[in-house]
């Protein structure tokens, strides 16, 4: 196993998600940061984020993939749906190992252009692995880019799969998803303005989301099952966190806790619980969080993580390990933000 450092790049740092990269691997024992970018460039890392202030303080580029290969074997990119695919293929083409947040190589080309945009980059379609090390580990392994999944579809999708041979046939899954704020990104919008979000909660975009046809789509690339999901997210009055409530028919006799355990036996950052979870019990931290209730033919699975980490960068992180042949828990957070 490699122990000496291997340099690494953050493309778009100055996002909610670029903070959290930075912070993580500016403590990472084995990756080093020898490239900072945003689409503009100037300044550096304490300027886009006053907390890296006498902690991190690197210069910021410029976007470049040419730069980027002169200095790094491994590229995060924490760009925009799009945005990331034409950089994504500036890397590759010079040898660079790429993490990508965004969308871009997640999902089956036609499922993609049907709800983001036309893609620039098929043909590295089939290359890119879906970043969810519990079902893709030993795919990871021998990657080259990978598929950072989204938040909802990673809690999702950590709850739901092991119950797939359990579904009734034809019943639809109803997915009552709840998140942080910061989920929405970093630029301000109506729906994110303090004095829309402070004291209130509701839904947006239900049954028409985009994460809905990705999990759908995992769910049959791991089990062969073909599922509807009926999605419906909602934003919480608070900075970070996600819980998503599953409902679904099923059929058989079984225990839904021991389920999980089995599954997740041997899972670090699984952690199966006998009571309801929350949010504030996985901030801070790369696990998530699984309950699950049975009542007759009905099933509640409950699953909690924290969206900027779990849901986007310390898994962009265990990608990464993995890819490096490093071991998979290297620089993962795993204290809570309590109280």
């Amino acid at each position: 196993m490699r122990n000496s450092a291997i340099p690494v790049a953050v493309i778009g740092a100055s996002g909610y998600t670029g903070l959290e990269l930075l912070k993580l691997l500016s403590a990472h024992p084995v990756f080093e940061i020898v490239y900072v970018a945003t689409s503009e460039g100037g300044g550096d890392t304490a300027a886009l984020h006053g907390a890296l202030e006498g902690v991190a303080v690197l210069p910021v580029e410029k976007a470049d993939a040419e730069a980027v290969a002169q200095k790094a074997e491994l590229a995060f990119l924490a760009l925009p749906h799009k945005t990331a695919m034409g950089f994504a293929a500036g890397l590759r083409v010079r040898g660079v190992k790429v993490v990508d947040l965004s969308a871009d190589y997640r999902l089956e080309r036609k499922t993609y252009e049907a709800h983001y945009c036309p893609h620039e980059d098929p043909g590295r379609l089939d290359e890119a692995v879906y970043g969810l090390p519990e079902f893709y580990r030993e795919a990871l392994k021998d990657a080259e880019l990978v598929a950072n999944p989204g938040c909802y579809p990673t809690a999702t999708l950590l709850g739901l799969l092991p119950f797939v041979p359990y579904l009734k046939a034809g019943a639809p899954v109803f997915v009552d998803a709840k998140s942080g704020v910061s989920g929405a990104g970093k630029k301000l919008s109506e729906t994110t303005h303090f004095v829309t979000i402070n004291e209130n909660h509701f839904a947006y975009n239900p049954f028409k989301h985009r994460h809905a046809p990705e999990i759908a789509e995992k769910v049959r690339h791991v089990t062969g099952r073909e599922v509807a999901v009926r999605f419906v997210p909602h934003l919480l009055p608070v900075t970070r966190g996600m819980l998503c409530d599953i409902y679904v028919q099923t059929e058989g006799d079984f225990d839904p806790l021991e389920v999980l355990r089995r599954r997740y036996e041997k899972e670090p950052f699984v952690r199966v619980r006998a009571r309801p979870v929350d949010i504030k019990s996985v901030s801070g931290t790369h696990f998530c969080d699984l309950f699950a209730l049975k009542e007759g033919d009905t099933l509640l699975i409950s699953s909690a993580i924290d969206n900027l980490l779990r849901g986007a960068s310390s898994q962009a992180v265990a990608n990464a390990n993995l890819l490096c042949g490093l071991d998979e828990r290297t620089g993962l957070p795993v204290l809570a933000y309590v109280p």
